[in-house]
């Protein structure tokens, strides 16, 4: 086994390395930029080398540094995890000049598989199906318009550099074609520094399976199975599972073994995936499966495979580019239940998915499931890297119920400020269409009224905003709320202010499972992996301030004043705001009574008032 390792990555993939070198007995070694100084995977690797800079490019995007860092650290061998450099061959051959072990494929096979164009006609001189479409040399708008027109709308255009969903368009009409050609190049472009595409077949009912492979340098090849990546949004994948739902044994059987021919075609070895698309409108069948590309490093949803397998996919890579065989033969290997990996990123799908970036306040994620993670309470969510925040990963006996313990781990999640698709994953893990199997990549746009509309609170949550609120909640009612059931009081239509909206809350014979606290300030409550930000805007009487049947309204609790919105002698009208007072880290308004006029207003904003104290007097009208 190797001394030692430097992971040239970041985040949960750094983490989920050193997890397994450390078991492995190796020395680990982290590189990072400036705003990473102080992420999990620095803290926990043995060493750590800053790469300075905050930007990919600064960083770790940079040969020369990490390069320099190795050397300084002497390390054995460079696992460049996934991303970045994973699949660069001017990297694996710096790696390997500099006389260190490479933890990855060889730099042939990189090549090979780079370009999308090049690599199909690899597969087709090897036998392996691809999906028609057009592969041709020339890049001319018109030759390729004509070429789209050959195959039939809808085509795809596909960069033939890189991957990740970046340039590609599908197009419906030919009359679409020139601007979202430009557009599809023009993305290619800034993302690889190639413009060049391809054209593709546009599947109506797709589905997105792939079969992770793993080679040795004894020209060994086995797979590990299929996994299936379909649901999918603008083409980055969101939920992973394995087995692939409706997938037989002689279907998984063909496809298996064409993978693996593709792998040997090119002398694979390590860790690396098959990717095929499979035209699913009639069920999967093995001549309606067609190669699509070849990902030649480790998934970021390699842990499915390894639930199902029961196997470490990075021990096996240490351990095949020590030079030892391959663990385990083909029939070694078998299917245990189902897995599934759901992706929680920091977006918010209720605005077009846009990024959300900022501190981690509050930080929850569920236990009794595996988690791969980046980060940590109290730890920075910056602009720089990819937005993913943790990858839930859970497995059963069988699909169903695979479906149903992701449903609950979604729901579990508490994340505050930074916003996350954690409602949208506990939706889509529940969804009657998903639990049935009845996937293929355009699920969440056929859903998307449902899954992408901003979550709106039901009556029983309205209800525990309000027990927050009053703090009728037995013992702390700023900690859990765990289901509490028995005498709930009348409301009386108390208006609470959740996510911005006005509700009223209305009596409740119990609250629903949910969990509050006071984040710098705001109260905030967790349930349905969605944060829901609570606020009384004008309280009930004998909560915001107690009223003496003269009309003065006293401070409820110690506090500041921080807003009057009346003065000494004006008419007020019953529930209009007088005062705000701030206490515990919340606003309280104070309001009226009845309709009156203000005869003594003694606080001004700004002042420390102490409990009990006059705030206002509103008298009665004299007719």
């Amino acid at each position: 086994m190797l001394e030692s390792v430097l992971i040239a990555n970041r985040g949960e993939i750094a983490r989920r390395i050193i997890r397994t070198a450390r078991r492995l007995g190796m020395r680990t070694i982290a590189v990072h930029s400036d705003i990473d100084r102080h992420a999990l995977f620095v803290r926990e690797a043995d060493e750590a080398y800053p790469l300075g800079g905050a930007t990919p490019r600064e960083s770790y995007l940079d040969i020369g540094k990490i390069l320099a860092a190795a050397k300084h650290a002497r390390v054995a061998a460079v696992h460049p995890g996934y991303g970045f450099l994973s699949e660069n061959a001017e990297f694996a051959d710096a790696v390997q000049g500099a006389g260190l072990i490479w933890v990855g494929a060889p730099p042939t096979a990189i090549r090979a598989m780079g370009r999308k164009d090049a690599a199909k006609k690899l597969m087709m001189a090897s036998g392996v199906p691809v999906t028609p479409g057009y592969l041709g040399e020339n890049q001319g708008t018109e030759r390729l318009a004509a070429e789209a027109k050959k195959i039939g709308y809808p085509v795809m255009i596909k960069a033939v550099a890189g991957g990740g969903g970046r340039g590609m368009r599908r197009v419906a009409a030919a009359e679409d074609f020139p601007d979202e050609l430009a557009a599809c190049r023009r993305e290619a472009a800034a993302a690889f520094g190639n413009d060049a595409v391809l054209l593709e077949r546009c599947i109506d009912a797709p589905r997105h399976i792939e079969v992770q492979v793993f080679g040795d340098r004894f020209g060994e090849v086995v797979h590990l199975f299929e996994r299936d990546c379909s649901l999918q949004r603008r083409h980055q994948k969101i939920i992973e599972e394995a087995p692939a739902p409706g997938m037989d044994d002689a279907t998984r059987k063909a496809l298996c073994a064409t993978a693996v021919a593709a792998a040997k075609a090119i002398h694979y070895v390590g860790a690396g995936t098959v990717e095929f698309i499979a035209d699913a409108a009639q069920g999967l069948r093995a001549d309606r499966i067609w190669f699509m590309e070849m990902n030649t490093r480790l998934q970021v949803e390699h842990p499915v495979t390894e639930q199902i397998t029961g196997q470490d996919l990075v021990e096996w890579q240490l351990r095949v580019a020590a030079g030892e065989a391959l663990p385990l033969r083909q029939d070694d290997l078998q299917i245990n239940g189902c897995a599934m990996e759901a992706r929680l990123y920091a977006e918010n799908p209720a605005t077009g998915f846009l990024p959300s970036t900022g501190m981690l306040r509050h930080l929850h994620l569920p236990r009794g499931i595996r988690i791969d993670s980046g980060f940590a309470e109290g730890d920075e969510v910056s602009g720089y890297y990819d937005a993913m925040l943790a990858k839930l990963i859970v497995h059963a006996a069988d699909r169903t119920a695979a479906a149903a313990q992701l449903e609950r781990a979604c729901a579990e999640v508490e994340i505050w400020p930074v916003h996350s698709n954690a409602a949208l994953l506990m939706q889509i893990a529940s969804d009657p269409e998903f639990v049935a199997g009845k996937v293929d990549t355009g699920f969440i746009e056929r859903h998307a009224a449902k899954l992408l509309a901003a979550p709106e609170p039901d009556s029983a949550l309205i209800a525990a905003a309000a027990c927050a609120l009053l703090k009728i909640v037995p013992d702390d009612p700023w900690s859990a709320l765990v289901g509490w059931r028995g005498s709930v009081p009348d409301f009386r239509q108390m208006p609470v202010e959740i996510n911005g909206k006005l509700f009223h809350a209305r009596p409740q014979e119990s609250v629903p499972a949910a969990r509050a606290f006071i984040i710098d300030g705001d109260l905030v409550l967790f349930a349905g992996g969605t944060a829901w930000r609570c606020r009384a805007p004008v309280v009930a009487r004998d909560a915001s301030a107690r009223e003496h049947a003269d009309g003065a309204m006293l401070s409820p609790m110690p506090g500041r004043i921080v807003s009057v919105a009346s003065e000494a002698g004006s008419a007020v009208k019953r529930g209009q705001r007088l005062v705000v007072l701030e206490a515990m880290k919340m606003e309280h308004a104070i309001a009226a009574p009845f309709d009156g006029i203000v005869s003594e207003l003694p606080v001004s904003e700004g002042d420390q008032v102490m409990e009990g104290s006059l705030l206002v007097r509103v008298s009665k009208e004299i007719r």
